[in-house]
């Protein structure tokens, strides 16, 4: 791919130099728009711009829509003022807006200046949703009917608006308030008598998402109901746009992306890696790792205060990484699986009960599986009062840990914090000083009995 990459920019370069502009466009269109966008992101800043001048307008349009957010604010701003209006009204709604969210305070308004009447209310609309909510991913480009309809007026009307909506595979129907009353495939309107209404062929069934929800919640919406376009609504049921299938993927890869980094304590980055910079980097991983050092010297202050019994039993130093490893690897498992369980809406914020339930049954028998082998290990190296410290330290570990790995989660939630950041490193350094402080108190109990 990257040798095809080089191969591509040579052969464009040879072009410019040679001003056959004629084959360069040519050139151009040829390519798709993700390949086409990836070749101006490597070209130097004046051939960039060339090259965006030589594409037809709706090949640019798609071009630019692939874009990284800094890379659109460059090509912007070489743009005369003309340029950048045309090719912001050739935006589609909700591309406009995600560009619109990540443009700078100081620039914002020039490009706002540059829209039409009516793209600067449609923008200013989406813009005032909350910012990962299902409104600002809509757009308001679809095509409605009325129920009183006949099927001939609804398709000539589909044929006359399809052009400018997003989908037309699915067919709104709405009464003379825009309120939602059905929505329908298109293949039922074709299918169906010229004659006949549109409300004969209405079962009244539909699935909305109100324009405030979530937008994790669109991509399970439409992944549970195989949907290609969720309508979006307000409080009192007014249609105000749609939610297409590739916008949903768009924002299920972002939320993956998300999770990966909250679960390796990382603040999630908003643009790529590839155009991120090294104090960013910085930044939105110093925090946790500063966190988490707090956390492990609660663990070495805990080794500390019962030096003695180390002192008395220096055999059980020898099982300290066994148990702490055994905590975190269990919390991490249990954190994970319940963390991915809500992210696919397998398991509700109220359903906490059953699944720590569960966690419990689970933690106990992992935990006695887990005791057997270090009372084994323990019995070799330490002896049989070590070896009954060390099994029931790794019973206790782990069901602890892991019903704790299972709560927490919810805990977040309930919170309003994004549950994936207590897996990873988070559960792991916890997992520490607990296992520590059952390893340090179990070893005092029993020891003592026995002496």
């Amino acid at each position: 791919m990257a040798e095809d990459l080089e191969l591509k920019k040579s052969r464009i370069r040879e072009l410019i130099t040679g001003r056959r502009y004629a084959d360069l466009r040519a050139t151009l269109t040829e390519m798709p728009p993700p390949d086409l966008s990836d070749l101006l992101l490597d070209m130097e800043r004046s051939e960039r711009l060339l090259l965006f001048r030589f594409l037809p307008r709706e090949l640019a349009t798609e071009v630019f829509s692939h874009m990284d957010a800094p890379a659109k604010d460059v090509l912007l701003e070489s743009l005369t003022d003309s340029e950048a209006r045309r090719l912001l009204a050739t935006l589609s709604p909700d591309d406009r807006t995600h560009f619109l969210e990540e443009v700078p305070g100081l620039a914002i308004q020039r490009l706002l200046n540059l829209l039409s009447h009516n793209d600067f209310r449609e923008a200013m609309q989406l813009l005032g949703y909350p910012e990962e909510s299902v409104g600002r991913l809509m757009t308001p480009d679809y095509v409605a009917v009325r129920p009183d309809w006949t099927i001939e007026q609804a398709l000539t009307h589909i044929r006359k608006k399809g052009i400018e909506s997003e989908t037309i595979n699915i067919i709104y129907v709405t009464d003379r308030s825009w309120k939602l009353l059905d929505a329908l495939e298109l293949k039922k309107l074709i299918l169906a008598a010229p004659t006949g209404t549109v409300e004969s062929l209405m079962d009244y069934s539909f699935t909305a998402l109100p324009a405030d929800a979530d937008r994790e919640a669109a991509v399970q919406v439409i992944a549970r109901y195989d949907l290609v376009a969720l309508p979006v609504v307000d409080s009192q049921g007014v249609l105000l746009g749609i939610v297409t299938v590739d916008d949903v993927l768009d924002v299920a890869e972002q939320e993956a992306t998300e999770d990966f980094h909250r679960t390796a304590a990382v603040e999630p980055l908003r643009g790529s890696y590839r155009e991120s910079g090294v104090w960013l980097l910085v930044r939105k991983r110093i925090g946790w790792l500063l966190f988490l050092i707090v956390i492990n010297l609660v663990a070495s202050g805990i080794i500390a205060a019962h030096e003695e019994i180390l002192a008395a039993a220096i055999a059980l130093a020898f099982f300290m990484p066994l148990l702490s490893a055994a905590g975190g690897n269990v919390g991490a498992q249990s954190a994970t699986i319940v963390i991915r369980a809500q992210a696919t809406g397998d398991i509700k914020l109220g359903q906490w009960l059953i699944t720590v339930a569960k966690e419990l049954r689970v933690g106990v028998f992992l935990g006695m599986m887990m005791a057997a082998v270090a009372w084994f290990v323990g019995l070799i190296y330490g002896g049989p009062q070590v070896a009954l410290v060390v099994a029931l330290s790794m019973l206790c570990n782990v069901l602890f840990i892991n019903v704790l790995a299972a709560v927490m989660p919810f805990v977040l939630t309930r919170l309003g914090l994004d549950p994936a950041a207590a897996s990873g490193p988070l559960i792991t350094s916890m997992a520490d000083p607990i296992s520590l402080l059952v390893y340090f108190s179990m070893a005092a109990f029993l020891l003592h009995l026995h002496t």
